[in-house]
């Protein structure tokens, strides 16, 4: 029987103790085909070989299982089909030398493991991160992309499958030639349609000459302005915010915060209807801003638990609401 993996490797042990249960996470996009939460199995690899586990209940970002028994080496989601959605992540670093830009763009099924080998080996290099939207939907599992960057002398490789990686995830190596404008990326899927696009402003990257490497923390808020009040941390990440936060995590933002009575029933209907991620997005901070310090406060809170990655990035920190 055909198995392909559906999240990240994990070496679990219990020195002491009995859990209850274990929510493992999986990037398998749900929202396409429901059906595959039936399909899920965890697999133990033992000493002696492997073993199957079923799945107690399967919700958007984790498989959970009661009363894990968990082996000696490790543990790994998979599913049983080739057929498969999944989330995944772009990570975009930049490195200036003399008057060339060179870029890495990496694409990876969204995976916590992977990014922190990401940014470990970028920093090993002395890249600094730019921050980019995510896509704004799911991409099929084994298809291959191709990058255009129209001020690029050279793009290597050409294309890159999608595929889970246990090391470090493939990327594209562009040369960019620094011309004093913005830098258009464009991702393009097998039937060459435009499965993402950013514009890189010239602002997050150095145009000195002199220099040999990005600025670091480009496209990241100022860290004095993330120390204030939360009307001002929220004001300070709202264009980052608005660039890198994806549309189900919006839908589950306004869910919270209707719940939390941050918004009312009108207030969340009236933001549901538009299409737009970017326009979207930008309504919701833009009406929670003018709500005043406890509802920023929970707002950011709300972030926190539905998109740690995100949260992390903006370098916002969690408040206290009044009970």
């Amino acid at each position: 029987m055909q198995y392909t993996q559906g999240g990240p490797l994990l070496d679990i042990t219990m020195e002491l103790g009995e859990l209850e249960e274990v929510h493992l996470p999986h990037f398998v996009c749900l929202g396409t085909n429901p059906s595959l939460k039936n399909e899920m199995k965890i697999l133990h690899v033992e000493e002696h070989g492997v073993s199957f586990e079923e799945v107690h209940e399967v919700t958007r970002f984790h498989a959970k299982i009661l009363h894990p028994k968990f082996s000696a080496i490790s543990l790994i989601l998979r599913l049983l089909s080739w057929n498969v959605d999944v989330h995944c992540e772009l990570m975009l670093y930049l490195t200036v030398k003399k008057e060339t830009l060179i870029s890495r763009l990496y694409l990876f099924p969204s995976n916590p493991s992977q990014i922190q080998a990401v940014e470990q080996q970028e920093k090993s290099q002395g890249s600094s991160r730019i921050l980019i939207s995510r896509p704004e939907r799911s991409f099929k599992l084994s298809s291959s992309f191709r990058l255009n960057i129209h001020c690029s002398t050279d793009i290597n490789p050409q294309k890159i499958h999608l595929i889970h990686r246990d090391t470090t995830p493939s990327f594209f190596r562009a040369v960019v030639k620094m011309t004093g404008i913005d830098i258009e990326m464009e991702l393009f899927s097998d039937d060459e349609r435009i499965a993402w696009r950013e514009k890189v402003s010239q602002d997050e990257f150095i145009t000195d000459t002199r220099s040999t490497s990005a600025v670091s923390g480009a496209g990241r808020p100022a860290e004095s302005s993330l120390n204030g009040p939360p009307e001002q941390q929220l004001r300070s990440v709202r264009t980052e915010f608005v660039k890198r936060v994806s549309g189900p995590v919006l839908d589950g933002l306004l869910d919270r915060l209707l719940q939390h009575t941050v918004i009312n029933q009108e207030e969340m209907e009236s933001v549901k209807v538009i299409a737009e991620r970017s326009e979207k997005a930008r309504d919701i901070i833009d009406m929670v801003l003018r709500k005043g310090t406890e509802s920023c406060s929970r707002m950011i809170n709300l972030l926190g638990e539905l998109d740690p990655y995100l949260w992390t990035q903006l370098q916002i920190h969690s408040v206290g609401v009044p009970t």
